[in-house]
Order: C-alpha cells, then structure tokens, then sequence
C-alpha cells in the first residue's frame, strides 16, 4: 500500500494535475457536490420522503431572499410543499448514483465483449460487431420505452416505481456498452500482435488469462477516458428520461425528475423550481466533461501540452 502511494505521488497522472488549474477547481466542486449529496441525510434540513412532515400548504414557497419566502425554505418549495434545497441534495444523489453505476455496467458488458471480439476476431469478432451495430440503432430513449413498458405489463406501475432506480441502470447500461466494445476491440487488435503476447501464448498461458492479465492492463487508458465523460452522459441520460417521464417517479426525486415536476409551473412564473435544479445539472455535467477532457489530455501524450 505505501508502495502504491509513493508511486502515485511521483507519477506523472499527479504531477499534471497539481498543475493544472481547471482540473483541479474540476475536482474541486465535483468533490463538493458529491459529498454534500451524500451527505444529504445528514445535513438536508427536510426530509423529502418523510410524508408525514410534508404540507401541501407550503407549496410553490419562493427563494428565502424574495418577498413571500420564508426562513425555513431557503430555495423555496416544489408543487408538493418538500424544500427545495433538501429535494435538490438527494436528487443530486440518486442522479450521480445512476451515473456511476450505469457507466460500471456499460464498461463490464463492453469490456468483456471488445476483449472477446479483439481476441478471438473471425467469425465471433463479426457476431459481436454486428450485435453492437444493432444495439446502435435503439436509441437510450427506445430502450427505456421497451424494458419500461415491459416491466409495467409484467409487474405493475407500483413495482416499477420500487425498481425505477435498478431499472435505469439496466436501461442506461445496456443502451450505452457497445462505445466500450468498439474501443477496447480497437485496442485489443493493436496490442495482440505485440511480442509479449506472443510470448504468453508460446509458454502456454491459457487465452483468459492472456486477456485479462496481459492486453486488458495495456488497453486501459481509452477505456478510462470513455469511462469519465459517460458519467456525465449517463447522468444527462437519467435527466432526460426523468424529465420525460420514463424515469424517476416524482415520489424519488433525481434532477431530471425534479426539473420535470417544475417545468409545468415555469410559465406562470414560479421558476425556481425548475431553474435550481436544472442550474446544478449543468454544473455537474459541465465540472465532469472538463475532468474527462484533462483525463484524455493526460492519457494522450500526443494532445498533452506540457
């Protein structure tokens, strides 16, 4: 471990980091978001799934600092009377959750395909491709519509509701892996023609441990770089969703949900309840696109500027 430590303190992934400034602000306020979404339960001054301590009386309350807010709202209330700084913390949460987590499921299902298809190429790599070609044509939207759908006729809206979250995951992952196959496949043809593959094979390494041990480790830097601007687009993804009404039900807030249930009530001038949570959206989504362009730079000797 402190061997681990000592080699990543002197690494070059650190050293670009330290000196460069919008990374770091980057990281800095996505830290922040982050743990103050975590955190939520901790420091939200409401519970937004407590019923019991919801009133619809103080519904559509604005911001604190206009006329009619009051001190105990500090961004003002949603259509159901929940704080909308409370609500906006544990969308926050259950958004970047649905982001990671769904990028963990498109990386699995890619890598493990593009390994495959890179590996063993002929007729299992054109099987493989032409899979990843059909999932291409159904977009994240026809996917949700599909398995939503599906899950509904099945188990009922009640269950659906339960499940939301699993099934965005699901949903966002199958929709999003084969951009993971076609790089890591990519990667895979370039490095299994190399000598140290061969060699491995020569002394009699079985074709699994070749590829998870050997190429996998080499063919790890685009797949890193893919991995940090999915986030971002696995969150726009859950946000569009929700605000479409395939996603989060309004009763499990996420941004996406929350910008929706405001979006109705945005005309006649009650904006900030689509406007605050809409506001941290783009800052997320935009701090994350920046570190994923750092990432790319820094694993890209030909595009780092030193």
């Amino acid at each position: 471990m402190k061997e681990a430590w000592l080699q990543f303190k002197s690494s070059f992934f650190l050293y670009s980091f330290l000196r460069d400034p919008v990374a770091i602000v980057s990281f800095l306020i996505f830290l922040v978001l982050v743990i103050l979404s975590f955190l939520a339960p901790a420091i939200a001054p409401h519970d937004p799934y407590d019923l019991a301590a919801i009133d619809i009386m103080d519904a559509e309350l604005p911001p604190v600092w206009m006329a009619e807010g009051e001190n105990r709202f500090l961004l003002g209330t949603d259509g159901q009377g929940r704080d909308l700084y409370s609500t906006i913390l544990y969308g926050m949460r259950t958004s970047i959750i649905i982001g990671i987590l769904a990028v963990l499921l498109q990386a699995f299902l890619g890598i493990c395909i593009g390994l495959i298809a890179g590996y063993f190429g002929g007729l299992v790599d054109n099987f493989l491709m032409r899979l990843a070609d059909i999932q291409l044509s159904f977009s994240t939207l026809l996917v949700a519509i599909i398995i939503g759908a599906l899950f509904q006729t099945a188990f009922g809206v009640e269950k659906y509701e339960d499940f939301s979250l699993i099934l965005l995951i699901i949903i966002i992952g199958i929709a999003e892996w084969p951009q993971y196959a076609r790089t890591m496949r990519a990667s895979v043809l370039a490095e299994r023609k190399k000598e140290y593959v061969e060699a491995a094979r020569v002394i009699g390494l079985k074709s699994g441990r070749i590829m998870w041990r050997h190429i996998f480790p080499n063919a790890l830097s685009p797949i890193l770089v893919i991995s940090t601007v999915q986030v971002a687009n696995a969150v726009m993804s859950e946000a569009a969703l929700s605000f479409l009404g395939l996603g989060m039900p309004i009763t499990k807030p996420s941004l996406g949900a929350l910008i929706n249930a405001g979006f109705e009530y945005f005309i006649s001038g009650i904006w900030w309840i689509t406007a605050f949570p809409g506001f941290v959206l783009v800052i997320l989504i935009f701090v994350i696109n920046l570190l994923g362009d750092w990432v790319r730079d820094v694993l890209n000797p030909k595009l780092y500027k030193h």
